[in-house]
C-alpha cells in the first residue's frame, strides 16, 4: 500500500539532483515529505529513512482507519497501538491487517517525536501548500496529511509531549497525546573491545593462511588506536597519511570533512595548475563523485561530525603511541599491495577481492571482515560484548580514563562537540563500581579502627 523507495530530486536547474528517500502511495508520492526532505537535506540518509518510516506508519494506521475522521483521535489511537500493537489478546485476531506487535517505549517515543517535527515544519507551511502548484491537485493521502498539519498548528495537541526546540522556549503546555517515558537505568556495560585481545585480533584475526589483511588492520588501528567513529575511515584519502615529522616512525593520519574538507594539494584540475577548493568539488571535477556521506546507495559512509581539530579535520591522536607505529608499517605494506591496482576515485580502502576490484570499499564489507576476524581467535561478535567495529571506539575512551586523562582532553581525543558526549564512552563498568564501593567500605573499616585504637589508648 505504502512504499518506500529511492528518487532523486531536482530542486533547479543548476545543479545534480539530491538523493533521498520517498514515500509512494497510491496516487503517487507524498509531496509534503519530499518537500521537508529538500528542507532538511543537509541531515543524513538515516534520519531520511527513519522519518519516512514513521510517517508510512501513521499513513498506513490512516488507512486501516478510514471512518475516523478527526485526526486527533486518529493519533491518540494510533500512538496507543504503538505501545499495545493491533492483535487482540484474547482472540490473536487482528481485524485492521496492520498485524504489529508492541513497540518499545523509546521506538514508540522516536516515531512520535520524529511525526511531531515534520507536523511542526508543515504545519507553519501549510495555508500555501495547496497553492505552489495549482495544476496539480492534493491527492487524498496530501489532503489527509496537510489536515493534520491544519489542526496541529491550530490546536497545538496533535502529537505527543515531545517538542522541537523552538517550542520549548515559547511553550509551556503539554500535549494532549503523550508518549511514555520508560524507567531510568544505566546504559549497561560498556562496549569496549576486550583490550587483551587487540593485538590477537591484528596478528592473527586478519590473517588468512599466509594472507594478511592489511586494510582491515589499518582501519581497525583507527578506530581502536585513534578512536575514530567506524565510517570515518573510509573517507580517508591516500594523501591523508603521512610520517609524523614529531615521530617520524609513526603515521600522522588526517581524516578530512568529506565535503566542506580542503582538497588534495596534488589538485591540478583540466589546465594542469594547482586547484584550490573543497573535497566535494575536487570529487566533482575530477571524478564526476559525491561525497560518500551524500550517496544513498551501499557505497554510503556515514559522517557524524564532531569536533575538528582545525578547518575541516579530524587527526589522530594515537594512545598509546604504538599503534601510530604500527599504522605505518601496515600502511606501507597496503600501499604496496595497491600499487598497481587502477582507481577511478582518491579514497584510500579499496576492493581487493569482493567486488569490482579498485572499486570503493564499504562500510558493510569491513563489517564482515571484521567479524570474521574475531571468530578466527574465537570471539564471539555481539555488541554487548564490544566485539562489533564500535566497541573499539568505548575501548579508546575506557584506556584514556583508566590513565587519569581530563575530561576536556578526552573531548578533543574523540572529536566530540560537547563534553557530555563522552559519558556513553567514560562512565565505569559494574567492576569499576564494585571496586571503588569495596575500596570506600575498606577507608571506612580502616578510620573505624583507628578511632578505636585511640580511644582504648586514651583509657
Amino acid at each position: 500500500m505504502f512504499v518506500s523507495i529511492k528518487v532523486k530530486v531536482l530542486v533547479d536547474s543548476a545543479g545534480p539532483g539530491i538523493d533521498m528517500p520517498a514515500l509512494l502511495t497510491p496516487v503517487g508520492l507524498l509531496r509534503p515529505l519530499l518537500d521537508y526532505f529538500v528542507a532538511e537535506q543537509h541531515k543524513s540518509l538515516s534520519w531520511m529513512r527513519k522519518v519516512t518510516h514513521s510517517v508510512q506508519l501513521f499513513l498506513e494506521y490512516m488507512h486501516a482507519n478510514p471512518s475516523e475522521v478527526d485526526t486527533r483521535v486518529l493519533f491518540a489511537n494510533f500512538a496507543r497501538r504503538l505501545y499495545t500493537g493491533t492483535f487482540d489478546l484474547q482472540t490473536r485476531a487482528d481485524p485492521s491487517g496492520l498485524c504489529w506487535a508492541p513497540r518499545s517505549i523509546s521506538d514508540a517515543s522516536r516515531i512520535i517525536s520524529d511525526l511531531n517535527l515534520f507536523l511542526d515544519w508543515q504545519g507553519e507551511r501549510q495555508p500555501a501548500a495547496l497553492s505552489v502548484n495549482p495544476r496539480v491537485s492534493a491527492s487524498r493521502y496530501e489532503k489527509q496529511w496537510l489536515d493534520a498539519a491544519t489542526r496541529y498548528r491550530r490546536e497545538n495537541a496533535l502529537l505527543g509531549h515531545l517538542w522541537s526546540r523552538r517550542d520549548e522556549a515559547s511553550v509551556s503546555s503539554s500535549r494532549q497525546v503523550r508518549a511514555k517515558r520508560g524507567p531510568h537505568s544505566r546504559d549497561g556495560e560498556p562496549p569496549a573491545f576486550p583490550e587483551g585481545e587487540f593485538m590477537n585480533l591484528l596478528t592473527d584475526g586478519f590473517r588468512v593462511g599466509k594472507r594478511i589483511d592489511y586494510r582491515g588492520q589499518l582501519i581497525t588501528l583507527l578506530l581502536h588506536g585513534a578512536g575514530f567513529r567506524e565510517s570515518e575511515p573510509f573517507h580517508l584519502y591516500i594523501e591523508d597519511v603521512a610520517h609524523d615529522p614529531i615521530n617520524p616512525g609513526a603515521a600522522l593520519v588526517r581524516i578530512h570533512h568529506p565535503s566542506a574538507g580542503h582538497a588534495p594539494s596534488s589538485w591540478r584540475g583540466n589546465l594542469k595548475k594547482n586547484k584550490r577548493g573543497t573535497r566535494a568539488e575536487y570529487l566533482m571535477d575530477e571524478f564526476g563523485l559525491k561525497p560518500r556521506n551524500q550517496n544513498f546507495d551501499n557505497s554510503h559512509a556515514g559522517w557524524k561530525g564532531g569536533l575538528c581539530d582545525a578547518p575541516y579535520y579530524m587527526e589522530a591522536r594515537w594512545f598509546e603511541a604504538q599503534y601510530g607505529t604500527i599504522f605505518m608499517d601496515a600502511w606501507l605494506r597496503y600501499l604496496h599491495q595497491i600499487s598497481r591496482i587502477d582507481r577511478n576515485h582518491p579514497f584510500a580502502f579499496v576492493n581487493l577481492g569482493r567486488g569490482r576490484l579498485g572499486d570503493p570499499y564499504k562500510v558493510s564489507q569491513f563489517n564482515d571482515a571484521h567479524a570474521a576476524a574475531c571468530r578466527r581467535i574465537g570471539l564471539n561478535v555481539r555488541k554487548d560484548l564490544g566485539t562489533t567495529p564500535h566497541g573499539h571506539r568505548h575501548a579508546y575512551g575506557r584506556r584514556l580514563v583508566k590513565a587519569g586523562m581530563n575530561q576536556k582532553y578526552i573531548r578533543i581525543f574523540m572529536h566530540h562537540a560537547s563534553i557530555e558526549s563522552q559519558a556513553v564512552y567514560t562512565q565505569p563498568t559494574s567492576a569499576e563500581v564494585a571496586e571503588a564501593l569495596q575500596s570506600s567500605m575498606d577507608r571506612l573499616a580502616a578510620s573505624s579502627a583507628e578511632r578505636l585504637r585511640k580511644r582504648q589508648a586514651s583509657e
